[in-house]
């Protein structure tokens, strides 16, 4: 149940269209349903604007199977992360009208209307698209319009600073890099909107897998930079969503 719905059903009660008893039995399980092998929150989306986001590495496709039926029983938008091939096949059989993306890793099944704004998502290199479209493929399932602009690194500069212009389009920007992780600088540089910056794994020895980058974008120089974990797409795309919403809320 998301707040539009919450708000239905007390309106209901209050103009006598619901019983009380109706309406307790609606809201029974609303902190949580418990599965045994999960307790699902249920409450979330009240809370947050948007349900919970199921990891899918470490469950079994049956667990996966339980906790999507949760979600999708209570008309909530669902969002699997970090999902193999091989546990998306049941769940493509169940819900068929929903998508999995295999580069990004992620099973969306929409339902409902989020709304956001918009944001941009930019990255270095191709080898960090399947960061970057976690990162996209979330802010959209949030209700974000996303552009995307990847391959920019700053090994060529040029390829950037030619699409300055729509990225600044959007109210936040995500910039997924890995190497030295530079670009999230340069592209603080250039905006006003707040950027996100998310480290990634790709890089040769002395990255770390990811160390380097991250380190180097936690010192960036310019301002109105926040930098994720490595590798964490879904939490830049969640959090980009997040500042959204709270702007519209406001207005």
């Amino acid at each position: 149940m998301d707040r539009d719905r919450l708000r239905k059903l007390l309106g209901d009660v209050k103009r006598g269209r619901t019983t009380v008893d109706e309406a307790a039995r609606a809201l029974a399980d609303l902190p949580f349903a418990e599965l045994g092998y999960a307790t699902v929150d249920t409450h979330r989306s009240v809370r947050f604007g948007f349900p919970e986001v199921v990891y899918g590495e470490g469950k079994s496709p049956e667990q996966l199977l339980g906790i999507v039926d949760v979600l999708v029983r209570r008309k909530q938008p669902v969002l699997v992360t970090r999902l193999s091939e091989e546990k998306a096949a049941p769940l493509l059989a169940r819900w068929p009208k929903a998508r999995w993306h295999p580069q990004a890793r992620i099973f969306h099944l929409p339902q409902g209307r989020p709304r956001a704004g918009r944001v941009a998502v930019t990255c270095a290199g191709t080898s960090d698209l399947p960061v970057a479209e976690e990162a996209a493929l979330t802010a959209e399932a949030m209700g974000a319009t996303v552009a995307r602009i990847y391959d920019v690194g700053v090994a060529g500069l040029h390829r950037l600073l030619d699409n300055t212009a729509l990225i600044r389009k959007a109210s936040v920007v995500v910039v997924v890099a890995g190497m030295e992780g530079a670009l999230p600088s340069v592209v603080g540089g250039l905006v006003e909107a707040p950027v996100i910056a998310v480290p990634t794994s790709i890089g040769y020895g002395a990255s770390f897998q990811g160390l380097a980058a991250l380190l180097a974008m936690l010192n960036s120089c310019a301002s109105g930079i926040a930098v994720v974990n490595i590798d964490n797409g879904f939490g830049a795309g969640y959090m980009a969503c997040s500042m959204l919403r709270m702007a519209l809320r406001r207005e």
